[in-house]
């Protein structure tokens, strides 16, 4: 069995990293997305919360493929995930050639670390070339609707949490 592991913080998960899941499900026979707990980040969704986003997220725009995804936290090096959870390929996407080269020394010093991983990169599809997780959070911070970025459920869920946040301040 080929089993990847798509890591990062997912802090949401979006359109762009659920086209880059659903094209590694085309190569893999499993795909574990690893959510990354980093105590030197202030994410806007808690772990849990990110993890169930990711779970709701994928059902709903991936549910003929949703059993094939694993959905757990991780923290620590993702080659140590990898050989925790029997993985040997680490998938990551790109969406511009800005992203090329931080990924690419990633690769190379997880290759270091564990010469029997690989990575694997996929470019996110063009019309979600410019969508990221932070763009995202600034948009719902100030009141923006997400739709057509997020799935449904993590909309909702990003909405929620950032109408809990202080009220933005608007310019009359």
């Amino acid at each position: 069995m080929r089993v990847a592991i798509y890591p990062g913080s997912f802090d949401p998960i979006t359109f762009g990293h659920v086209d880059v899941l659903r094209r590694s499900l085309g190569v893999f026979d499993r795909v574990v997305v690893a959510v990354l707990v980093n105590p030197k980040k202030a994410p806007m969704l808690d772990v849990d919360a990110r993890v169930a986003s990711i779970i709701s997220g994928v059902g709903e725009a991936l549910p003929d493929l949703a059993d094939r995804v694993d959905v757990r936290p991780f923290s620590g090096l993702t080659v140590d995930a990898c050989r925790e959870l029997g993985a040997r390929y680490i998938v990551r996407g790109l969406r511009a050639v800005s992203d090329f080269e931080a990924e690419l020394q990633m690769a190379h010093m997880n290759h270091r670390l564990a010469p029997g991983i690989d990575t694997v990169f996929f470019m996110t599809a063009l019309e979600y070339g410019y969508l990221s997780s932070s763009l995202v959070r600034e948009i719902v911070r100030f009141g923006g609707d997400p739709a057509g970025m997020v799935p449904p459920s993590v909309a909702a869920r990003v909405a929620a949490v950032a109408a809990a946040e202080v009220a933005p301040v608007r310019v009359r």
